[in-house]
């Protein structure tokens, strides 16, 4: 369960195909498709730019916690352990968390050269906006993706990615929750093994 890349790595991963957006989203003044649009235009500027692996991610680092609700994120995906977690603990986790989803980001840029993402409408959904895109892969058929982002309006953040109807956070959060129940409840078993994620990511 460890092993499998954070939600959100293979999400911000789609961003680095290069992006359309259709005149109508433009034209009705869609802020939530021109905030996803936005930040793939500058994570692919950061990833196809020149520069180590280690450059980038120090420049990743801003993008991802300006248009990414990472510590929101990191609390729904430890669900009721956030709760139980001491203080320490919840943070060494979320800063993991970060450093794990930059590090699948700049490891796994190779899957996503021939990737592209077509942004369409969005729609009110709850308290955020949902934005309908199709990920098109060669020789595979296309994959219907939702962007859930949260104020839209005012100062917007991507929380969620809906792929075919699953929603990935809430998948991470069962992962995590399974993980736990094995491991006695033990925050520091699953900050212990996101580590060890983290240093296989590097080696």
């Amino acid at each position: 369960m460890i092993t499998r890349r954070i939600f959100l790595a293979g999400m911000t991963g789609t961003l680095l195909a290069g992006m359309s957006v259709p005149a109508f989203a433009q034209s009705n003044g869609d802020r939530a498709a021109a905030f996803v649009k936005s930040t793939g235009d500058q994570i692919v500027a950061v990833m196809r730019g020149a520069g180590t692996t280690d450059q980038k991610r120090k420049v990743l680092g801003p993008i991802i916690d300006a248009s990414i609700d990472v510590d929101g994120v990191a609390r729904f995906c430890l669900g009721r352990f956030w709760r139980t977690a001491t203080p320490d603990q919840q943070k060494r986790y979320t800063d993991l968390f970060h450093q794990v989803l930059i590090g699948n980001i700049t490891s796994k840029l190779g899957e996503y050269q021939d990737v592209r993402l077509t942004i369409g409408r969005s729609q009110p959904r709850d308290d955020n906006d949902v934005v309908a895109t199709t990920l098109e892969r060669p020789n595979n058929p296309p994959t219907i993706v939702e962007w859930v982002v949260a104020d839209a309006g005012k100062s917007p953040k991507v929380i969620d990615v809906i792929a075919e109807g699953t929603s990935l956070r809430l998948t991470q959060r069962s992962d995590y929750a399974a993980y736990l129940t094995q491991h006695n409840s033990d925050v520091d078993a699953l900050i212990k093994a996101m580590h060890q994620q983290l240093a296989d990511g590097k080696s």
